[in-house]
């Protein structure tokens, strides 16, 4: 399964769609997000390497490790750094994300900056995370120099959307990653998520987003939730080593497809099995995707509908105020009209987005 994720990276995006988009999630219950995101990170790299990827080079985006630590991942893997810095960029948000170590620079009581910025000709230090706009244009700018223009094609890997949601509002986060991914030279684009530190709604957009889904859980949960016992640390001892692995396809004939592994922690690195039979997901009792064309409207346009559905029901029981419900009505009207016009344009949209031959 996760050779399923991997190769539908390294497969990129068809002409004329979105291009795919994983999110990797984890909780302090099993936290081995980092994991599988590097895991993925150097098998797309291998491919691009070997000429087998839609895409002709990567480009790394850090925020919770150092440029350094990329490196001596790749390194370990066997890749040639050296030889390989004109299929790789780092645009380094780690060492120095708001700029602060730039401004005291030329203070006495700052001598120079940490020797990761100057860790490699690979790595660019970025010193505005609070500006996507910035952001999104320095990544495209690293993209077009490691393929050049045209339709030549890059992947993306953003190691943590958290650190982004920090000095970003949720918002800003998802129009920035929709940007990327409707770029016509983004191949694919994937990055980490610690679902925990943040509110259900943001995980949703997050999800939202994405084309794949891969969700760690631990193997045993907690009984009633506590950690007091003997049977709990036993318990939180073997999650450390092993977890759950769930990853959601969404297809583009409108289905979901749901596989499970189990992820297991090793000294030589991560490893992925077959879960039990009795853990496995019966694919076929994933249903069909039912589209709600309302998910496609603004909140605003919501708004307007729930409150034209209670101008009627005062209308239908006010009936010693006819005259000001019938002025309510003609408003309610002229609302209802424009929420279908922007109802029908959003479905139009949709139409066009996602009505493609079955794949």
């Amino acid at each position: 399964m996760a050779e399923s994720i991997c190769r539908a990276l390294r497969d990129g995006a068809l002409e004329g769609e979105l291009a795919p988009a994983l999110t990797i999630k984890d909780s302090v219950a099993s936290p081995f997000a980092l994991q599988v995101f590097s895991h993925v990170l150097s098998q797309l790299f291998s491919s691009i390497l070997a000429g087998k990827s839609q895409s002709r080079g990567l480009v790394v985006v850090s925020f919770s490790r150092s440029p350094s630590f990329y490196l001596d991942l790749l390194k370990n893997k066997g890749t040639d750094i050296a030889s390989s810095n004109n299929q790789i960029q780092i645009l380094d948000c780690y060492s120095d994300p708001l700029g602060w170590k730039d401004q005291l620079a030329g203070s006495r009581n700052f001598t120079a900056l940490s020797n990761e910025v100057l860790v490699s000709s690979t790595a660019i230090v970025f010193r505005e995370v609070k500006h996507m706009d910035k952001l999104y244009n320095s990544i495209i700018e690293l993209g077009k120099g490691l393929v050049g223009g045209g339709k030549i094609r890059f992947s993306i890997a953003i190691d943590s959307v958290d650190e982004m949601l920090r000095h970003a509002p949720v918002s800003s986060v998802a129009r920035f990653l929709s940007n990327l991914r409707s770029h016509d030279q983004i191949s694919s684009i994937f990055w980490l998520l610690h679902s925990d530190l943040h509110e259900a709604r943001v995980t949703a957009v997050l999800e939202y987003l994405s084309s794949i889904v891969a969700s760690l859980e631990p193997s045993h949960q907690l009984a009633n939730g506590q950690r007091g016992d003997l049977e709990n640390f036993s318990l939180i001892k073997h999650n450390s080593k092993k977890g759950k692995f769930h990853v959601r396809f969404k297809k583009r004939n409108g289905r979901v497809r749901v596989m499970s592994e189990e992820v297991h922690i090793e000294l030589s690195g991560i490893n992925f099995t077959s879960l039990p039979s009795e853990g496995a997901i019966n694919q076929g009792l994933v249903p069909k995707v039912m589209v709600n064309p309302y998910k496609f409207m603004m909140a605003e346009d919501l708004w307007w509908m729930a409150n034209m559905r209670d101008h009627l029901l005062q209308w239908k029981m006010c009936r010693q105020t006819r005259t000001a419900a019938v002025v309510r009505l003609f408003i309610t009207v002229i609302q209802m009209m424009r929420c279908l016009i922007l109802m029908r344009t959003q479905m139009m949209i949709w139409i066009s987005d996602y009505a493609c031959p079955i794949c």
